[in-house]
Order: structure tokens, then sequence, then C-alpha cells
């Protein structure tokens, strides 16, 4: 097939520019099975093909500014070359699928430049480097039709016009047919991908909007009725809106998604209606989203849907319910004839139930007076417990980490007391996973007043098991020290207590598995656990120290403090020298019979004390971490001259630039500098 006339602006980079090394390596192909899942499974081997050229060397730079500083190696490549393989990947595949049904191979492969040459004009040279995308199918039912622009004509099936956004993305597609084989390819060049096209408010939004007039033009946004998209089609919908909706953790976003994702596809228009959460006694519904295919009817339908919520029976299935035309019969369906409101049709109604808890309403309305094809009215319902599965998770995710955020404000303390003599500073920042994080720390004063204590510490696991032992933990130590019990004598006593708690906890499942024994009593397992075994979750490695100012000692201030099973303080003299300042010694909960021992030195004016978890020191890139080396050390090397507050906030960015993805785990940093 000849070269499709599309305009482009494109930058025009010499073939001998472009950053393409042959390899054997540069051909990915796989077979995918002709289900509904195959669309999502090709999209994220698509991915994952150019992700790996990338990373082996294939694409060596950027396609766009060749590797000019401000740009990562293959960030372009795989990032707007990607989406557009994506798109076309994904169109082609669900064609397979809907028109053939049989098992669908896929193919991705990088071209040299000239490689393929034979469907070039003459007098336009040699080809310049690109991305070929192949997909076939075994039975060829139907040829998919365009004219000679590419564009399908007038009163082609919705069916065929993904072939458009093929058309629109590739610089070159065609289809070859051999005996019951139909292979549909696109030929995407590596040169003239122009990033600034991308950039601004939403790139990815924008282009999927782009995507979307594509395949569903403005004067074609209908309600689907097709019996054969209604069979086929709807399946590939269903796996789809799964797939979306399962990866969302926001309620009003789930309910957003549902919106888009049944206008104009199945209903002109559509609203979600969400109860209160745990099902509050007169607490009324939120009218959380309203969609219409004509978005300048958004506003009127949500004046009329906020009057008119609708009421339906109480059903632990959920089924679909035929309603009153919103403003029928009422003065806000006089408004409704004018224009501005919904004219009229059918309205249905589903509850939104999860594990048998009813979440919410979804009402939608479909033009026309007609009843409802039962093929419909399946799938609708289909779709709508699909939508309550999704906001049963969202809401589930959203009490945790409620919860764990309460928790954590309870066990840290909400401020840090000052120390004479000593700048302080403190950084803290949770893992992103929604969990109440095993990291805490604390810095307070003993009395008579001449003493202050600190601590940094680490709960093994996270969660509520780590929340457990962190809310003993720090009140115990704070009623140790300040019982008058000296550094060594704390973790003697706080490891005895860790380990009388899990011989408890090992006792009490004892007696259960005793009890289990009696007649009509459920077995448990034969073999109790012992109290190591118990104890797991109450592994606790920390630091404690305690500060005394030295008085006519010209600023000085005495430093006492203990390491059990934590990473090791770091001392930084003012001529750039570090060395560890403590011993390590074994984790807290573990061995009865360990005697602490503590280490003492004096802070001079202008050293600095680095105390971390290991959250900061076990920082991952691939397989190094950040303390490798003496990483950690030579970055507090780096730190002479800074404040207390300098050398926090220095040590925070190193550990985030370590690794371009966001830290794992909680990382917690106490800085004492003495002045």
């Amino acid at each position: 097939m000849g070269r499709i006339p599309i305009p482009r602006e494109t930058l025009h980079l010499p073939a001998s520019q472009v950053p393409l090394r042959r390899d054997t390596r540069s051909t990915s192909r796989t077979s995918l099975p002709g289900n509904p899942l195959a669309p999502s499974a090709a999209r994220r081997f698509t991915r994952a093909a150019l992700a790996d050229w990338t990373s082996l060397g294939l694409l060596t730079t950027c396609t766009f500014c060749q590797g000019d500083e401000g740009c990562s190696p293959g960030e372009h490549s795989t990032d707007l070359l990607a989406d557009d393989a994506v798109l076309i990947v994904d169109e082609l595949v669900t064609n397979a699928v809907v028109h053939a049904g049989t098992t669908v191979e896929l193919l991705c492969r990088l071209e040299d430049p000239g490689e393929d040459a034979s469907g070039t004009p003459e007098g336009e040279g040699e080809e310049p480097a690109a991305v070929v995308l192949e997909v076939s199918d075994h039975h060829p039912a139907r040829a998919i039709q365009s004219d000679a622009t590419g564009q399908a004509p007038a009163g082609t099936p919705e069916y065929g016009r993904g072939l458009q956004l093929v058309a629109a993305l590739a610089e070159r597609w065609g289809i070859t047919y051999r005996s019951g084989l139909k292979t549909v390819w696109a030929r995407l060049p590596l040169e003239g991908r122009d990033p600034g096209q991308d950039q601004g408010a939403e790139p990815a939004l924008r282009r999927g909007l782009r995507a979307a007039e594509i395949l569903a033009p403005a004067t074609r946004r209908t309600v689907r009725d097709d019996p054969e998209w209604t069979g086929r089609g709807a399946l590939s919908f269903l796996a789809e809106a799964s797939e979306l909706l399962a990866g969302q953790l926001d309620e009003d976003l789930v309910a957003a998604l549902a919106g888009q994702l049944l206008v104009p596809r199945l209903a002109e228009w559509c609203a979600v209606w969400l109860d209160a959460e745990g099902g509050q006694q007169g607490a009324a519904p939120r009218l959380a989203r309203v969609w219409h295919a004509d978005e300048a009817r958004i506003e009127p339908l949500r004046r009329i849907l906020e009057k008119e919520p609708p009421r339906l029976p109480v059903s632990p299935r959920g089924g679909p319910v035929r309603m009153p035309w919103p403003g029928a019969g009422s003065a806000a369906g006089a408004d409704s004839g004018s224009g501005s409101g919904p004219d009229s049709g059918a309205a249905l109604a589903c509850r939104l139930v999860a594990n048998g808890r009813a979440l919410g309403t979804l009402l939608l309305g479909r033009p026309g007076r007609g009843p409802v094809p039962d093929e419909v009215t399946a799938l609708i319902e289909d779709f709508a417990r699909r939508v309550a599965l999704a906001i049963g998770a969202a809401r589930r995710y959203t009490r945790q980490v409620t919860i764990s955020r309460v928790l954590q404000r309870g066990l840290l303390p909400s401020q840090v007391a000052r120390i004479p003599g000593i700048a302080s500073s403190l950084v803290y920042e949770p893992s992103d996973d929604g969990l109440a994080g095993g990291d805490f720390y604390d810095v307070f004063p003993c009395p008579p007043g001449d003493r202050w204590c600190f601590m940094l510490g680490d709960v093994q696991g996270s969660g509520p098991e780590a929340a457990v032992v962190t809310g003993l933990a720090r009140p115990w130590l704070r009623l140790l020290a300040r019982e008058g019990y000296r550094v060594g004598a704390v973790l003697d006593r706080l490891n005895r207590l860790l380990l009388d708690d899990a011989t408890e906890t090992a006792e009490s499942a004892s007696l259960m598995v005793a009890a289990s024994a009696a007649p009509g009593v459920p077995s448990l397992p034969a073999t109790p656990p012992s109290p190591s075994e118990g104890s797991q979750a109450r592994f606790l490695s920390l630091l404690y120290g305690e500060l005394m100012p030295l008085p006519g000692a010209g600023g000085a201030v005495r430093c006492t403090l203990a390491s059990a099973g934590h990473p090791l303080p770091l001392l930084l003299r003012p001529d750039g020298t570090v060395r560890p300042a403590a011993e390590p010694q074994l984790l807290l909960g573990v061995v009865e019979q360990v005697a602490y021992e503590s280490s003492t030195f004096d802070l001079e004016p202008g050293d600095t004390l680095l105390c971390v978890t290991d959250g900061v020191t076990e920082r991952r890139s691939g397989r190094r971490m950040l303390d490798d080396g003496d990483g950690l050390a030579r970055a507090l090397a780096g730190c002479v001259g800074l404040t207390a507050q300098g050398v926090a906030e220095r040590i925070r960015q190193v550990v985030h630039d370590f690794d371009e993805s966001p830290p794992e785990d909680d990382v917690a940093l106490l800085v004492l500098q003495a002045t």
C-alpha cells in the first residue's frame, strides 16, 4: 500500500543520526488468545518490548534531542513512540478479536535505515529507521474498507473506524493476505517525533481524547444497539472496564470513569449516587457524577436529578429497574422540551451492591421509547456489578489509609524538644503504601533538666503489627529514661519487655491449641508456636542516646549512645572526616541474655551527628544500595559547613536522587549539630 498523505510537522533528522543499533534482539513476538483480554495483554507486551530495546541500547538516545542535557536516554522513545505504538496495537488486536476470534499473532520489529525501501516512492531517498507493528489472525472474516486517504467511507460501521487512528499515527500501513492468514501492519518512523507537541497540561489526556475523536466522532456518538457488538464487543468492553476500574482507589474517580465508559456506548446520559459510608441512618445519597453525550446538557441534567434522586426497592441482587424519565410531568420537565435538558426515552436504575452491601445507585437514560433489549439490560447489570466492586475496594483502601494516618499521628510526637547548645533537624517520610510505618523517633528532656534523650527506631514489618510495637516501645523508653536508667540499662530492660510480650503471645496460642482438643471444638495446628515464632513481629532496631551540655567546656555536649541492630550513627568533624559513633549490637527482642553497652564522646562546636534508619542506608537502585562502599559516609563528608537543616536536606535529596522510583521504605533521619 502506498504512502498515506497525512500532513505532519516533522523534524527531519538525517537517517545516519537515527539512534538505532541493529541487533538480533530487535524483534519481539507473541501469540495472544482470541478473547477480550488480548488487547490489554498486547498493550503491555508492546510497552515492554520498547522498554527492553531501550535498556539493551538498541534505542541508544532520545529520538528527538539525541541525548542532549536534560533528556535521559530513551525518554521520548519510550513515551511518545510507545504511546502511539500502544494505541495502534490496541486497535489492531481488538479488530482481530472481534472479527476473527482466533489466536492473534503480534510482532514488534525495529528496522534499520533503508532496510525496507520497497514502498518508498522514487526520489524520496533512504527509508528512516522505524518500529514496525504486525497483527495477524487466522480467519479473515471480512476486508476492512478505506478510501485512498485512509479514511473510512461514509456509512462505514463504527467497528471499522479504528483504522482511522492507525492511519493518523502511522507513516504507512497496509494489509497483507495469505492463505488462512491476514496481517495488518503499521510503520512508525523514529525520527520526527516532537515531544513539544505533548507538553503542557494533561498531555496523556489530550492524546486519549484525540484517539477518542478518531474512533467516535461527535456526529456519530450514538448509543450502540448493534447485536454483533452486544455479543462480541460487549465482552471486550466489560474486560477493559474491569481492568480500568480495578486500578482506581478513589470512589469519585470510579464514578467518573463509570460515566465515561457508559456514555455513549450504552446510554445517552448517566448519573451515579453514592450512599454514605457505613450506611448511616438518614444520610441522603450524594450525587457524585453526571455525564451526558452532549456536554452542554450536563448541568441542566444535574439540576433535575438533584431534585429527583431515584428511589429503588431493596434488592440484594441490585438488577436494573425501569424508572420514569427525569423531569417528566414536572416544572423541571418543561425545561427539557426546550433543548436544555434531557428529552425522553428509557431510564434504568441499578443499585450498586458489593458483598451484600448497597453502596450507591447508577441511573442511565437511553433514547427512544422502545423496550431496552434483554442483552443490553444484562450487560448494564454486569457493568454495574463491576462498578460496585471497584467502589467497595476504593472505600476499603480509604478506610485503611485513614486508620494508618490516625495511628501514625498518635504514635509519633507532635514536636521534638529543643536541646541547649544543639541544633537539630528531623526528616520523616513514610512510604506511600497507605500502611502505618515501622519507623519512629523522639527527642525529650529528662529530669532534673540537665539531660535530653533521643531515639530513632525501626520495627520489623509495617501496618498494625508494627504500630503495636511502636505504641509500646516509645512510651516504655520515655518511662525508663525518666526513671533514671542509663543508656545500656534502658536497652536491657526494653529487650526483656519485648521478649516477655512475645512469650505471652506464644502462651496464648498454646492455650488455644489445647482448647481445640476438646470435643466439638474445631482442630487447630497440633504444634503450638514457640516464643521465638510469636516474637517475629516484635524485632526492633533502635538507636538510643542521651545528651548532657558540659558547663564551662566551650559549648561541648557529652553524648552517650548505643545501637541495637540499627544503622550506625555517623559523626562528621569540621575537617570533613567521618567515623561511626557507636558499635554494632544485636537487635532488640531476639535473645534474652544480652548486655547492651554504650559509647560516650563529646560533640564539639561544629560537630554533626547523623542518625538514620535503614530506609536511607538500604535505598536501592537495581542491585546497588545507597550505603554500598560507605556511600552514606561519602555523602555526609560533602556536608561540611552546612547547618543541621542543610545537612538533613542534603541527605534527603541524596536518598531521592539515588533512584528514579520513589523510596519503598520509610525514610527517617535525625541530625544533631553542636553549636
